[in-house]
């Protein structure tokens, strides 16, 4: 009796530690392939997928003279990566592509996220490629819309963040505009470590 007593208590115990040792793997994982990329940076220096590998990344699509979801989507941004350094979490980076890009030069970029307080040292804002290919990689890898009108210069975009993997593959995404589930996003950031 004795002996039963101290296996369960020990079965139980077991339970507990592996229990309380994190979430291993992302619920509901996309599993969407982003296709190797490289294009110019803020600082007007080449940077692509080859500079991701390794890393885990959150990507989203902005531009800077946006009306109206870009400013808020930005500061979210910058609030994420605020909360990453903060909880101490490594190797991530934060890429936001343009969905203007024959307007949005590399110092356009880099003076539109310094207003929001972008640290430049893990975030890259991209450009360098033509409005038909920013349009079919954002429908091709990232399933969402990107499409710039005829008329006006505001151009029609998502407002999600993706989490994407050291492989390059999207595992995740997330409302970049309103109520941004910062913990689910860090919680799913340390899975992926």
């Amino acid at each position: 009796m004795k002996v039963r007593i101290i296996g369960f208590v020990f079965m139980l115990c077991t339970m507990v530690v592996l229990s309380g040792c994190g979430q291993k793997e992302i619920k509901n994982a996309q599993n969407w392939p982003v296709k190797d990329f490289a294009y110019t940076n803020q600082e007007g220096k080449p940077f692509g997928s080859k500079n991701l590998k390794g890393k885990v990344w959150v990507a989203d699509f902005v531009f800077t003279s946006c009306a109206d979801v870009c400013p808020p989507m930005t500061s979210n941004m910058a609030a994420l990566q605020k909360k990453v350094k903060e909880k101490g979490i490594k190797n991530i980076e934060f890429i936001s592509f343009s969905v203007d890009p024959t307007v949005d030069s590399p110092a356009a970029l880099k003076k539109y996220a310094a207003q929001f307080g972008a640290n430049f040292k893990n975030w890259n804002l991209l450009t360098g490629y033509s409005q038909d290919e920013i349009e079919n990689k954002a429908m091709k890898d990232f399933k969402t819309i990107v499409k710039k009108p005829q008329e006006g210069n505001q151009v029609i975009h998502g407002t999600d963040f993706y989490l994407i993997d050291q492989e390059g593959t999207i595992k995740k995404y997330y409302s970049g505009l309103q109520e941004v589930p910062y913990d689910e996003i860090l919680n799913d950031m340390e899975a992926l470590q």
